[in-house]
């Protein structure tokens, strides 16, 4: 598959594309005032245990607390970077700072009893905590004290001491081949702290593996050496940039170009590239045009559809797909498709659905869409058809990196999707909630305006003391008034027995209305 990586800078957002087969599959946002902070060592400070949940609060210095999950505590935190544990194969972890996984504490807790959060922290009590999961809406950041820092081909996990293998790495000789560099690299620099092997390490050079190993050793010196001085709560590690993060775990051979349209981030892009795949250095290019990036690449008119309910499809049917607190809902219609004139109901369809899923999973992916997604499909009644659209979603969400899973609820011809969210959607990113709606998507009509001014000006007519009435509305209440309310007016003026003199006025809210005595 083809693969491009669009990225435009200006200095105050970076926004990044990825292009699969020239579709925009994914867009990831970074803005330097609002800096994502999955991945970020802090030095925080206990604010609050809470034994009847098994976690703790803990100040790290943002706007909320974050909180950390007793599964999550690394026994005896202030000598975090002694902890021991057993050799082990291990899963590569996923990518990115942040692990959020189970790791080992100071002793094996699959062979003994859970400690319990009161016994490993205290109120007051200064600790080493990683951000695993942004801050969403209300809730404060997910922490966990297993930290984690992912390079290129390797995982360094300071709170254990094991060296792990991914399991797609199947040769036993390559294997241990990696396991001998990493094992003699700790050796010959007393470099502490657990390792894990990810499969991109497969058949690379020595070289490259004991650079993640040096980078490893430098970031952590310093982060310990922050963490002796800084007072809590202080950040002693933060993650790289967010073009750094995704050269570091997408870029592979698939990518035809990376194109930039920022100099300075050009020159970052480069270095880094000369460090972790040099071969590729070739393909980078700065864009120099006036016209911005993204709407020269197509970037811009994807990510505005991406903002809307509505999705078409290139049949004439479409999609249409709402985001709650609670889950996603995304629904698939027919609409202006009908079929082959000869063709049956059913097939029609089915065509339908399947077209669909692809676009489904790219606006998943693109608007970064997680937690529950409910996906309903046009009814079908033969059981094959259903159980082929099912297997097409299983299969096009293969695609996805975010882990997902899939349920089929046949009596309801829905599917259930769920997918794992670590930051914010597209949507929540890139807008806020209408100052006219305040987020529902809808405001009171014109009739209903209207009807709740008769109820007022009922309600104060006793206190008007015989004055008039001067009505000051939004324009458009202003005219339903004067034409297809017209009776609401001759009410009025019945109800007070003297005439109303309407006054728009443009600064008001649709919603809004004043009654003042003349």
């Amino acid at each position: 598959m083809q693969k491009e990586m669009i990225i435009q800078s200006n200095g105050h957002e970076t926004q990044v594309a990825i292009l699969e087969e020239d579709l925009v599959t994914e867009m990831f946002v970074e803005r330097e005032r609002q800096r994502g902070v999955v991945g970020n060592i802090y030095k925080g400070r206990v604010s609050k245990v809470l034994p009847g949940m098994q976690c703790a609060f803990i100040d790290i210095g943002l706007e909320r607390d974050g909180f950390l999950y007793v599964s999550d505590v690394v026994d005896t935190i202030e000598e975090f970077d002694k902890i021991e544990g057993e050799d082990e194969e291990k899963d590569e972890s996923s990518g990115g700072g942040g692990g959020g996984g189970r790791g080992r504490g100071g002793r094996d807790r699959e062979h003994g009893p859970q400690p319990k959060i009161e016994e490993l922290l205290k109120e007051g009590q200064e600790i080493v905590v990683q951000v695993a999961k942004e801050p969403l809406g209300t809730k404060g950041a997910r922490l966990t004290s297993h930290a984690t820092l992912a390079g290129r081909f390797l995982v360094f996990m300071p709170t254990v001491d094991h060296v792990g293998v991914s399991r797609k790495i199947e040769s036993r000789e390559e294997r241990n081949r990696l396991r001998g560099i990493v094992r003699k690299f700790r050796e010959d620099h007393g470099f502490g702290g657990g390792v894990i092997i990810r499969t991109a390490a497969g058949g690379r050079p020595e070289a490259d593996i004991l650079s993640d190993l040096e980078y490893f050793n430098g970031i952590w010196k310093e982060t310990r050496h922050k963490f002796e001085t800084a007072r809590a709560p202080s950040a002693i590690y933060r993650e790289q940039s967010l073009v750094a993060k995704l050269l570091r775990d997408l870029l592979t051979e698939e990518f035809s170009a990376i194109r930039i349209d920022n100099p300075q981030e050009h020159k970052h892009v480069m270095d880094l590239i000369q460090r972790i795949m040099p071969n590729l250095a070739g393909r980078v290019k700065l864009y120099t045009k006036d016209y911005p990036i993204f709407e020269e690449y197509g970037v811009q008119a994807e990510i505005d559809k991406a903002l809307k309910s509505k999705v078409w499809l290139k049949s004439g049917g479409s999609i249409v797909i709402n985001q709650t607190e609670a889950l996603v809902a995304i629904d698939v219609n027919t609409g202006r498709y009908v079929g082959k004139r000869t063709g049956r109901l059913e097939d029609t369809i089915v065509k339908t659905n399947l077209e669909a899923i692809k676009e489904i999973v790219r606006q998943i992916r693109l608007r970064d869409l997680g937690g529950i997604i409910v996906l309903d499909f046009i009814d079908m009644e033969e059981r094959k058809n259903r159980q082929k659209v099912f297997q097409a979603v299983e299969a096009e969400l293969k695609k996805d990196r975010s882990p997902s899973k899939i349920l089929q609820v046949s009596d309801f011809g829905l599917v259930i999707v769920t997918r794992k969210r670590v930051k914010q959607s597209l949507e929540r990113v890139l807008t806020e909630p209408c100052p006219y709606c305040s987020g529902t998507g809808v405001i009171k009509s014109s009739s209903t305006i209207c009807y709740e001014i008769l109820s007022e000006v009922k309600k104060i007519g006793s206190e008007l003391n015989g004055h008039g009435v001067v009505l000051r509305v939004n324009p458009e209440i202003a005219r339903a008034l004067r034409e297809e309310e017209r009776a609401v007016m001759a009410d009025l003026k019945h109800a007070l027995g003297k005439d109303i003199v309407i006054k728009p006025d443009t600064h008001l809210h649709h919603e809004q209305f004043d009654v003042m005595a003349q």
